[in-house]
């Protein structure tokens, strides 16, 4: 044998008890090391999963319940959005609770579509701007059937000039004022939406129509 032919069998050898010596103290942890990532990429696949599995249900629900009430089958829908309420997913109860208090008002049940608004209002795990919306359909309701108090006490906040429901909370109110003969007050309002360039173009024309119906009336002051 050579003496290269020897040292090259002499350093493998030493590399192969080498490598034995790192597998002996490191293996077992690269091993369970690979296994944690395996189960790891596993839970997070089956949790999508499972995640898009419940979403798609809630909201396979939400459409029937949406079609039911399209088609004037008010009863049947409202018992399908509370059931949606009790046991759907992400954000599928919240938006039954609110769609169910509008069928009740398409029906007529006004009285009950205010207080299923105003519950949502008053629920503090709900986010703000979800609770103003439901404050500004209480109000909606109440320009035609309650007193300018009652939609006062609902939107006078969202009137302010940050509130991004401004222009709606004006007009609403503005509504209520001259249905109640404050005939001064609806014209301030009315004035505010249509100088304020951030108003939608057809809130803008409606407040420019009741500004000059309240000015011809000779009621501004």
């Amino acid at each position: 044998m050579s003496d290269d032919s020897f040292i090259r069998e002499v350093n493998e050898e030493m590399r192969r008890e080498q490598a034995q010596k790192l597998w002996d103290r490191f293996g077992p942890a690269v091993l369970g090391l690979a296994i944690l990532i395996v189960l790891g990429t596993a839970a997070v696949v089956g949790y999508r999963y499972w995640d898009e599995t419940r979403a798609n249900r809630s909201g396979d629900a939400f459409s029937a319940a949406l079609k039911l009430a399209n088609d004037g089958k008010n009863d049947e829908a409202i018992a399908a959005l509370d059931q949606l309420e009790k046991d759907g997913y992400g954000a599928y109860p919240l938006l039954a609770r609110m769609r169910a208090a509008t069928v009740k008002a398409d029906k007529g049940d006004v009285d009950g579509a205010v207080k299923d608004f105003d519950e949502v209002a008053a629920d503090n795990a709900i986010p703000a701007g979800i609770r103003d919306i439901a404050r500004l359909r209480a109000a909606l309701l109440l320009v035609d059937h309650g007193s300018f108090a009652d939609v006062s006490s609902r939107i006078e906040a969202l009137t302010a000039d940050t509130n991004p429901l401004r222009h709606s909370a004006r007009e609403a109110l503005g509504l209520a004022a001259w249905k109640d003969g404050k005939s001064a007050d609806a014209l301030k309002l009315f004035d505010q939406i249509s100088s304020d360039d951030g108003a939608p173009r057809n809130v803008r024309q409606r407040a420019q129509l009741m500004s000059e119906l309240i000015r011809g009336s000779g009621n501004a002051s």
